[in-house]
């Protein structure tokens, strides 16, 4: 599994929050890494506009985009995009 996901209930009144991990020793370059950052934002401000009240945070856990020194193929931002979507 590349991801690993934690919820937790909001606080009284507050918004619920987001926070993401995704390391510099996992994905290489900055390009990707921001490029996970904002699909796995979208997907989950989405989900919680949708319903989902809870705070969430969300970690990368295996490095991704070895076989393509680094770059994601448009295969595994699809197949990353369907993995976030289960979690949530």
């Amino acid at each position: 599994m590349y991801w690993g996901l934690y919820s937790g209930d909001v606080a009284n009144n507050a918004n619920p929050d987001l926070g993401l991990a995704v390391a510099k020793k996992l994905v290489k370059r900055a390009v990707d890494r921001n490029r996970l950052k904002r699909m796995v934002r979208n997907l989950v401000w989405a989900a919680q506009s949708k319903g989902l009240n809870k705070d969430v945070v969300v970690k990368l856990k295996k490095p991704i985009g070895q076989q393509t020194r680094g770059r994601l193929r448009k295969k595994e931002k699809d197949f990353l995009r369907s993995r976030v979507a289960e979690l949530i």
